[in-house]
């Protein structure tokens, strides 16, 4: 499913929508862009609709940072920039089955990312305009992109 997006506020609206449809559900969606796209940006309108009340920044750093959701769910946002070239087991497995995960650079960690996920894909078309790609893997997340595309 292909999106354009012309601001921030439209990037917004499409987090909140996702969240509206991953609530209380265990899913890893996976970003995709280049720097400066709107990743980070995305994933802080996503936990705002999920009810985080930490600021969500980059885990480029860390790797991963951890928050809670309104109703206590975990969600994890995890930067793989870093990793690229590890081949050693860091043990997402674990916070791939407890709530929401978001993956930016999601490449880097490939064979770890569940085969049933939502990628998202985030091109700049302009300076504040975004092309969006939205693709499901698998059967659970195929139902959550077809009830977004409703």
């Amino acid at each position: 499913m292909k999106l354009h997006l012309d601001n921030l506020e439209d990037t917004q609206r499409f987090a909140a929508r996702m969240a509206q449809l991953l609530k209380d559900k265990t899913m890893t969606i996976t970003l995709d862009g280049d720097l400066g796209a709107g990743k980070t940006a995305w994933t802080r309108f996503f936990g705002q609709a999920l009810g985080v009340r930490r600021t969500i920044n980059s885990p480029t750093f860390t790797i991963m940072k951890s928050y809670k959701t309104a109703d206590g769910t975990p969600l994890y946002h995890m930067d793989a920039y870093r990793l690229e070239g590890a081949h050693q087991d860091l043990g997402f497995e674990d916070c791939f089955a407890q709530g929401l995960c978001v993956v930016e650079w999601a490449q880097y960690i490939e064979e770890q990312i569940p085969a049933d996920h939502i990628s998202i894909s985030l091109i700049e078309s302009g300076e504040t305009s975004r092309e969006v790609t939205l693709e499901a893997h698998g059967k659970e997340s195929a139902a959550i992109v077809e009830e977004f595309a409703k």
